[in-house]
């Protein structure tokens, strides 16, 4: 059995010693088994795939924990939270957040509370939307000319542009931001690139 204590910091001035602290009392007050780190310096909206978090639940199993300090440590968004749980569903490991004392794992509790999650996940893709549409607006009422550019488009994503840079800066997925537009999340990763887009959400 493994038990993981993962600390993420987006800042270099932010002190973990205090949530190591927390989370080895927790572990020794269960009986579990000595804590090994996983601490990073990542903006918790990056992929959680293409972190350190993600190599180590790759290595995570049956009867294995992962313990957090605050679910906010995993990620910034409900949908990759969400992502992560079910994850560590599949693969049968036990997730512990110390903030508000809850537990993770394959139990009726657990469920209830996995499908309170999807609830919330799904109000955040509303306020998203709600956002962009906010967005657009203000950038028409400025003059801002949107919809289509002229000329020949290489990509039929062109036309939607303005909308997909204000999904991007409000924190939209790109699988979410792929499916509104009926592409693929590699095609679309592709087509930022060529682009020059700024993925990088806004605060």
């Amino acid at each position: 059995m493994r038990i993981i204590g993962y600390l993420r910091v987006s800042t270099e001035d932010q002190n973990t010693e205090k949530n190591k602290n927390d989370i080895l009392i927790w572990a020794n007050n269960q009986g579990l088994g000595p804590v090994l780190w996983t601490e990073e310096k990542v903006s918790g909206c990056k992929d959680w795939r293409k972190r350190e978090l993600g190599k180590v639940i790759d290595s995570l199993g049956e009867g294995d924990w992962l313990i957090v300090p605050e679910f906010s440590r995993l990620a910034r968004s409900t949908l990759q939270i969400l992502e992560i749980l079910a994850e560590l569903k599949r693969r049968g490991t036990n997730c512990y957040v110390l903030k508000g004392a809850q537990l993770v794992n394959g139990s009726i509790e657990s469920k209830v509370f996995v499908t309170m999650m999807s609830l919330f996940s799904e109000i955040e893709r509303d306020l998203i939307s709600a956002r962009t549409r906010e967005g657009l607006k203000a950038r028409r009422e400025a003059g801002v000319q949107l919809g289509r550019p002229r000329g020949p488009g290489k990509s039929k994503l062109d036309q939607y542009r303005v909308e997909i840079e204000s999904l991007l800066k409000n924190g939209a997925r790109l699988t979410f931001i792929a499916k509104r537009y009926k592409s693929t999340p590699g095609n679309l990763q592709n087509w930022l690139r060529k682009n020059g887009i700024d993925r990088t959400p806004q605060p």
